[in-house]
């Protein structure tokens, strides 16, 4: 979870959101060089009283002020088309999960074990503990094993909703009708919260989602027990 007055992404829970931030830092890096010679060029000349004779007319710097952005662009598309493929790539997942979104809560069903299926509603403030968080605590969180590859297929029963967790890089639209899929891994244990990220209606702030990340093991205990039930 992000603090207060944090700035940035919250940590990151899955290798595609460590990619997303190595590209985020990487593109402002570029930025700020080109925010700090325009700036200075700017400054120099509005201080200067007579231009710069060398800047109305000079074929060397023209070709320079082309080429130059030309580059640096090169070196914006080559990791964004990189982590764009990355994100598209969808590997042979260990576990599956469908969730559908409705108004205003997820249902969760676990397509390789029997009889897992729960809905996932958004618990009142007034039942909150003191550790618990306002708005993004559920009654029944989804439970998935780390270091493990989930594929996750989101639809939707009523209206569009939007399947998004900041911490994991991931966010898919529910779309009556429609699946969607998404590949992700978690590389280590913990909760990690979301929301829906689409205007679905009144209550479209009250539908969050809750990811624990356990080990194999415990995950495996979870699911027989929920399995026997």
């Amino acid at each position: 979870m992000a603090s207060w007055g944090s700035l940035g992404f919250q940590d990151s829970a899955s290798p595609l959101m460590e990619q997303l931030i190595y590209f985020h830092d990487h593109t402002m890096f570029i930025l700020l060089l080109i925010t700090s010679l325009v700036g200075y060029i700017l400054i120099n000349s509005a201080l200067n009283s007579l231009t710069n004779r060398f800047l109305l007319e000079n074929q060397t710097i023209e070709i320079i002020w082309t080429i130059l952005p030309a580059i640096i662009l090169i070196f914006i598309a080559m990791p964004s088309l990189r982590l764009l493929y990355l994100l598209d790539e969808t590997n042979t997942s260990s576990v599956t999960i469908k969730t559908m979104g409705h108004q205003w809560y997820w249902t969760y069903e676990y397509s390789d074990f029997l009889d897992i299926e729960f809905d996932s509603y958004m618990t009142p403030t007034s039942d909150l503990d003191s550790h618990m968080f306002r708005l993004l605590n559920v009654d029944n969180r989804t439970i998935i094993p780390m270091n493990t590859q989930i594929r996750l297929i989101i639809s939707a029963a009523d209206v569009i909703h939007s399947w998004a967790l900041p911490s994991l890089g991931v966010k898919a639209d529910a779309v009556p009708g429609r699946l969607n899929q998404i590949s992700f891994m978690i590389n280590r244990p913990g909760m990690f919260f979301g929301q829906c990220s689409e205007i679905c209606g009144a209550n479209h702030s009250f539908m969050p989602i809750v990811i624990e990340s356990t080990s194999v093991d415990s995950f495996l205990n979870w699911a027989s027990s929920n399995s026997a039930s």
